[in-house]
């Protein structure tokens, strides 16, 4: 697949990275050339140096056949014009990364489609979704929602006192009455290995464990994990970036009690203007004696989403010396979650990955609707929809020769979230829900064509 980037940014170089490793024709276009010179270096793409809404350099670009233009540079104006542009000049399909969330918010009532813009997608924005998603579902590290929570994504490390430690999956599931969730990746602990776990893997203390889960099945993990559910009320957040402020906004209407610390005195008192239902504190959060001073030991939580990866990480590692259950950092280093874990900090989020996942399904092949990376962890989690020409239509699932290193984890049917076991028939229209390794994809896409 052709495939032309606009913006050799930590979002654009991040894309073009990913997408190189899946062998596509990539082109990336920046006006920086220090920017195209390191993707040049770095990975096996073309670069054109250029103004991403010049016809000349989009012509350049061979954009007539191209099946997909992906605008990401910082200015949410550029890349409108660029995918408006790209679209007449024959692109199959625009994606435009924008700041503004109110553009998706109203996309159906403005209409982008008209304007040639297929998709809107606002790194933001889905780091301040991710955070609220977090927060709801308070014991896990990581969660991903599919069909609005017809089945979720949830990870968490095993304690000593998890109920299936020391178990094989077989026999976890044997000990309850009904299954509401399943196991599909598993990382060991002090390695970065990833299994995909079958009925005789046992689970051992340390391991980071991914589940599926349909509805009920989170509270059955809450009881099994050993970890006491607590709910969140009180938020600190650091940073009133973009980021920041859409979650504070979103929080508060979801009636969390939230105060937001913002170091830049004209910024704080805008977001006071802004968002009057939470608290606006005019202060360096990485000060221990202001969170202190705000009480940081009656949070529930604390999320550090400045623009500095460090001071994020610092600052949350102070929160959980102050007894603050759960922590979030935004972090734009990658090597940085490998870390997470073992420096005691909860979850860390990227907004680059999780632009990535979002727009990834647009490369995947079959009927892809919804797509995630496991955070650190070498595997994919797929959602594809089941249509009466696919090879896994009508069939049982322990007849099938799915690849080993691979999992059907989910099924949503009518919209209800099932966990399929052996026994279980697909049927045209199901929403399957697929984790596997990388090396697995080629393979399973060819089930779903």
């Amino acid at each position: 697949m052709k495939i032309i980037i606009a913006g050799a940014g930590e979002v654009g170089f991040h894309l073009a990275k990913l997408l190189s490793y899946e062998s596509q024709e990539i082109t990336l276009i920046d006006n920086n050339k220090e920017s195209l010179s390191y993707a040049n270096n770095h990975l096996d793409i073309r670069v054109i140096k250029g103004d991403a809404t010049s016809i000349a350099v989009l012509k350049d670009a061979r954009i007539n056949t191209a099946k997909l233009f992906i605008a990401v540079t910082s200015s949410e104006t550029t890349n409108i014009t660029a995918c408006v542009l790209a679209k007449q000049l024959g692109a199959k399909r625009t994606i435009a990364r924008i700041s503004n969330p109110e553009f998706i918010e109203q996309k159906e009532e403005v209409g982008f489609t008209k304007f040639g813009i297929d998709e809107l997608i606002s790194p933001e924005g889905l780091a301040a979704s991710e955070i609220e998603l977090l927060l709801s579902q308070y014991a896990f590290n990581d969660s991903y929602e599919f069909e609005e929570g017809a089945l979720t994504m949830l990870s968490l490390r095993l304690s000593r006192t998890a109920a299936f430690v020391d178990k094989t999956v077989k026999e976890a599931a044997e000990s309850l009455s009904e299954i509401h969730f399943v196991p599909i990746a598993i990382q060991r602990f002090g390695t970065q290995y990833t299994i995909i776990p079958r009925g005789d893997t046992k689970f051992k203390e340390g391991d980071k464990v991914v589940f599926i889960t349909s509805k009920g099945g989170d509270e059955e993990l809450f009881a099994l994990s050993g970890k006491v559910k607590t709910d969140v009320k009180n938020v600190m957040i650091l940073g009133g970036s973009n980021i920041g402020r859409k979650t504070t906004k979103d929080l508060c209407a979801s009636k969390f009690n939230v105060k937001l610390i913002e170091n830049d005195k004209k910024a704080a008192f805008e977001l006071a203007d802004e968002l009057p239902n939470a608290l606006i504190i005019n202060g360096d959060g990485r000060n221990a004696e202001l969170l202190e001073e705000e009480n940081i030991r009656d949070m529930d939580a604390f999320i550090s989403v400045t623009g500095n990866s460090e001071t994020n990480i610092m600052s949350c590692l102070v929160a959980k010396s102050r007894g603050v259950k759960k922590t979030i950092a935004l972090v734009e280093n990658m090597d940085y979650f490998q870390l997470s874990q073992s420096i005691g900090i909860d979850t860390l989020i990227n907004k680059k990955l999780l632009a990535a996942n979002n727009i990834f399904r647009y490369i995947r092949k079959g009927e892809v609707v919804a797509m995630t990376k496991l955070n650190n962890m070498n595997a994919e989690l797929l959602e594809f929809v089941v249509n009466p020409k696919s090879k896994i239509c009508n069939k049982v699932i322990k007849e099938m020769k799915f690849p080993r290193s691979a999992i059907i984890g989910g099924v949503i049917r009518d919209g209800e979230g099932l966990i399929p076991l052996g026994s279980f028939k697909i049927e045209s229209g199901d929403r399957v829900v697929v984790c596997c390794l990388p090396r697995a994809i080629t393979q399973v896409e060819k089930y779903f064509f």
